[in-house]
């Protein structure tokens, strides 16, 4: 500690003494290192907007899928289409068509022509028109239109696309990448902003206005400097993920703008200069006293730094010096304050959702009011528990409570479930919110099948003890829901609403009149039979509902045993 208290005050004497040649001699180094300052920065801006260009193509890719499917599983549509009647397709799909502007919907009736267009491009008169569907005839199919959906001879833009079909008709899907879908992007990331034709030689699709096209050729995925007509950029490249079946390939190039920022660290720089000369004037006993008090109070700083980096959590004392390193001090152990609370908050929240959910939450993407999701829920409930809970005194009742729960909480977290509520000695698990996963269904059913061989061998374990054996029904069903914060800006409860819910724990209660352990809905098993092995029972009238609900058992899931 002492060489190095030594050394600082050496040099800061050095700099009082010979301000002229230290800035001379420090200059480049700075210079340099501003610069290397500034293309990091630009990195990190390069990298973060890669991330964003991400999600909002998964997030259009999901709007796509939506509009797709949804359409495809109408049964209204599917008759117009069979009938080769446009108006009443068009009607049915209109109000997707308001929700996408942007989107171009097509229509397609069995015997391959366009029944119904809806979107900004004209429509073609038949889909094998468009020459990425000439070969096209049925099941599902994605990738990229070179000149969009639209009408042959059209200057449009490439387009990405989804086709599905709908009963002997078919339904496409297409988003277009135009100019101001990428001028959108490009604002929303800050960013100018790119879209190229990999099948064809990196060929750009659209760009941004200001994107700077001779960039192209140095492109590369570490990003890069890049100077055109004086501007100076930073450029990365990219390669998006798509469907894994899908026809085409993208790829991006992001650039960002640097060149004023290169002139205010120029600035900056000079006024350091001009400051160090400043310096010059202060006494060299002033200067040898502020570089014992900077010493002391940086190795202090630094240590409790290094010690943070090692996740311990220790403050800096002692610094009281009425400027700025006292506010850094100050800072620092607010900081470490933070932190240990953040990590308080992540370890409590821990113990009641999956990690996914905790960043979810972490990062304030959940506010007070909802949205809807689709989602399934689980509901399980321990039969006759009231007849248990007579038989044994509160705190051993407490006790089997805990233990039960904690067997089948650890399976709905581990299939990336989220315990709503616990309601007495019943459990109400979501799975597709706040997260949505494209298997959530499947994985709820998969944490009810192995929710009841947990209870086997909880129940063993229960026999060892001389307690009876527990016995328990489990309720699935997928729907739509609200899902989101409910309450009062000072105590809110995350929890989802709607139907659905009803509908789950109405099969729940069905259970034990149907004498099976686990009873999903139609929708649930159309989405996970070819990942479970079921039987049909029978149909159930669930109060306030006019339909009534198909149910299944649930035997065992494919490929593991019973």
């Amino acid at each position: 500690m002492s060489r190095r208290f030594g050394s600082v005050r050496a040099k800061f004497t050095m700099l009082v003494g010979l301000p002229v040649l230290l800035v001379l001699a420090v200059y480049p180094f700075i210079s340099k290192l501003m610069e290397q300052q500034l293309s990091l920065q630009a990195t990190d801006r390069i990298n973060q907007a890669r991330e964003a260009m991400q999600e909002e193509l998964d997030d259009a890719a999901n709007e796509i899928q939506l509009t797709a499917r949804a359409l495809s599983e109408n049964t209204d549509l599917r008759k117009a289409l069979a009938a080769g009647d446009g108006d009443a397709a068009h009607a049915i799909a209109k109000p997707f068509a308001e929700i996408y502007a942007d989107n171009d919907i097509l229509l397609v009736a069995a015997d391959g022509k366009v029944a119904a267009k809806l979107g900004p491009s004209p429509a073609p008169a038949r889909l094998a028109d468009i020459p990425a569907f000439a070969d096209y005839k049925r099941g599902e199919q994605r990738g990229i239109v070179a000149q969009g959906c639209a009408k042959p001879g059209t200057r449009t833009s490439s387009a990405r696309y989804m086709a599905v079909d709908a009963g002997e008709g078919k339904v496409v899907v297409c988003q277009m990448l135009g100019r101001r879908y990428v001028a959108k992007m490009a604002s929303k990331l800050g960013l100018e902003l790119a879209i190229l034709d990999l099948e064809h030689g990196a060929k750009i699709i659209v760009a941004s206005k200001q994107f700077p096209a001779g960039s192209i050729r140095q492109a590369a995925a570490i990003p890069s400097s890049f100077t055109e007509k004086a501007k100076k950029w930073v450029i990365g490249s990219f390669r998006p993920r798509l469907h894994s079946r899908a026809r085409g390939k993208l790829g991006a190039v992001v650039a960002c703008d640097v060149t004023d920022i290169a002139s205010t660290i120029r600035q900056q720089l000079f006024l350091v200069v001009g400051l160090l000369l400043g310096v010059a004037t202060v006494s060299l006993a002033m200067g040898s006293r502020v570089a014992v008090v900077m010493s002391r109070a940086l190795s202090r700083v630094g240590g409790a730094l290094r010690k943070l980096e090692q996740q311990e959590y220790v403050k800096v004392e002692g610094i009281k010096t009425g400027d700025e390193l006292e506010d850094l001090a100050n800072g620092f152990n607010h900081m470490v304050d933070g932190l240990k609370e953040r990590d308080k908050l992540r370890t409590t929240f821990g113990k009641y959702m999956t990690e996914a959910v905790v960043e979810h939450l972490m990062a304030g993407k959940v506010a007070l009011g909802g949205e809807s999701l689709t989602v399934t829920i689980l509901f399980t409930d321990i039969r006759s528990f009231t007849s248990i809970s007579e038989k044994m005194d509160a705190q051993a009742l407490v006790g089997l409570l805990n233990e039960y729960f904690t067997e089948m909480v650890s399976i709905v977290m581990q299939y990336d479930g989220v315990v709503d509520k616990y309601i007495g000695d019943a459990i109400m698990a979501v799975f597709g919110a706040p997260v949505s996963r494209p298997d959530d269904a499947k994985n709820a059913v998969r944490a009810a099948v192995h929710m009841r061989a947990a209870l086997i061998r909880l129940n063993e374990r229960l026999a060892e003890r001389g307690i009876a054996p527990l016995e328990t029904g489990i309720g699935l069903h997928t729907g739509e829901v609200v899902a989101g914060n409910i309450g009062s800006e000072r105590r809110m409860e995350y929890t989802v609403i709607g139907d659905a819910v009803n509908l789950a724990s109405r099969l729940e209660s069905s259970t034990k009149e149907l004498q099976v352990g686990i009873l999903i809905s139609d929708v649930t098993y159309q989405l996970t039979k070819d990942v479970i092995e079921a039987r049909p029972l029978k149909e159930i009238t669930v109060k306030n509902r006019e339909e009534p609900v198909m149910t299944y058992e649930v035997l065992a899931i494919k490929g593991e045993a019973s």
